[in-house]
């Protein structure tokens, strides 16, 4: 029964991370169909070389960081009870492949490809994962600090703040570093539209994450024994709150109508575990109010060029999720109660601090010393050449 089990376990957790890994298409195409038709190419590649480094930076430094496990081991020892801890890795490892995922998209457009891989390598192997461990391995002893002093450890279920929240508060250093893109805003006040490149894709992407996101949150409780259905109806519901308030409040506009159901799932991760689904609905609801106001704030008046809003969608909506568990997760507001708002406060303000401090270090030594930004002409001819070329070389090959 108990190999049963612990198969059963592993197929389950890797179930999760195989709908995790997918939303990593859904990054792909969001960020396809939002970027200018010149840079698509990039996008695409961008993408899938940041989770390959990122792989190689959580598994040889990350993961030990955060849980101090490491995989130089013989086989035979890592494929005890049915290599659980193996597709544990896997599974947290999507989790942590999500930061470069999220910042790719506000430094799209006029980020250099290279220096971009050097900074994934660091923020998955080394920032993020202090955070991942404070909040999910008791690292460092501020959990039990929290639960001593408020009678309730920081509760981030699936990573609203621990995931999300970082990786927006991480982009936002780098999208001021490397500045606005070419001709975005001019001297004299006026504002160039970059509209998006594909609404179909655009859509694509976000109904590719959404459908992943059940596998995110569902998912991390890790083991059957542990999964409850109030997780997927609570993700279900915020999801819904989140697409109709960007709806109503962006007045149909489709990026703001697909960015919705994105923005409630992101804030929802964190006490979908806790949350009566009126408490979720909320949650979604106020996240996507959140994202279509503050999306409209940092581009129009604080001209602040982040290309597809991660700072309002993943920062913004992910801190309100640390803080939403801890207001809807109480037992007067229908929750199952067992969560402190101060402790929520804390925690959420502790891991954007991490990824701000974080942001500033990897960008502005990558900016001082090897340069952050592409060359004007390769700026206006679209993509970094070194992905540029590779296409226009094929082309060529290929052509009669």
């Amino acid at each position: 029964m108990d190999s049963f089990r612990t198969g059963a376990d592993t197929l389950f957790i890797l179930l999760g991370a195989i709908m995790i890994l997918a939303m990593h298409a859904g990054f792909a195409f969001l960020e396809l169909g939002t970027v200018r038709k010149k840079n698509q190419v990039n996008a695409l590649v961008k993408i899938l070389v940041d989770f390959a480094v990122s792989t190689i930076a959580y598994f040889f430094i990350g993961y030990s960081i955060a849980y101090g496990v490491n995989f130089f081991s013989s086989a035979e020892v890592l494929a005890q009870r049915s290599g659980f801890e193996l597709v544990k890795f896997f599974f947290l490892l999507t989790f942590a492949a999500a930061i470069p995922a999220i910042i790719s998209g506000g430094i799209a457009e006029r980020a250099r490809f290279h220096p971009q891989l050097v900074a994934t390598a660091l923020m998955v192997g080394l920032i993020y994962p202090i955070f991942e461990g404070i909040a999910w391995n008791q690292r460092f002893g501020i959990q039990a600090w929290l639960e001593a002093s408020y009678g309730a450890a920081f509760h981030d279920f699936a990573g609203s703040v621990v995931v999300h929240a970082v990786g927006g508060w991480a982009a936002l250093p780098a999208v001021l570093l490397l500045g606005p893109r070419r001709g975005r805003y001019s001297k004299d006040g006026s504002m160039s539209a970059h509209p998006p490149s594909s609404i179909p894709f655009l859509a694509l992407g976000a109904w590719i994450l959404a459908v992943g996101w059940f596998g995110f949150n569902v998912m991390s409780a890790q083991t059957l024994d542990k999964m409850n259905g109030l997780v997927a109806m609570n993700s279900l519901m915020a999801m819904v709150g989140g697409t109709l308030a960007a709806a109503v409040i962006g007045k149909n506009d489709p990026g703001f109508a697909y960015n919705g159901p994105l923005a409630g799932l992101v804030a929802v991760c964190a006490g979908s575990d806790l949350m009566h689904p009126l408490g979720a609905l909320a949650t979604g609801a106020i996240a996507g109010g959140i994202f279509v106001w503050l999306f409209t704030l940092t581009q129009n008046r604080w001209k602040i060029d982040d290309v597809l809003g991660v700072w309002p969608l993943h920062g913004l909506c992910g801190a309100w999720g640390g803080v939403a568990a801890g207001i809807f997760g109480v037992q007067a507001l229908g929750g199952l109660g067992g969560v402190s708002l101060i402790s929520q406060l804390i925690g959420t303000a502790l891991g954007i601090a991490i990824a701000v401090v974080g942001g500033v270090l990897v960008y502005g030594v990558l900016k001082i010393t090897v340069g952050l930004r592409l060359d004007p002409e390769e700026e206006y001819e679209g993509a970094d050449l070194s992905v540029h070329k590779i296409t226009a070389t094929a082309e060529r090959e290929t052509s009669w």
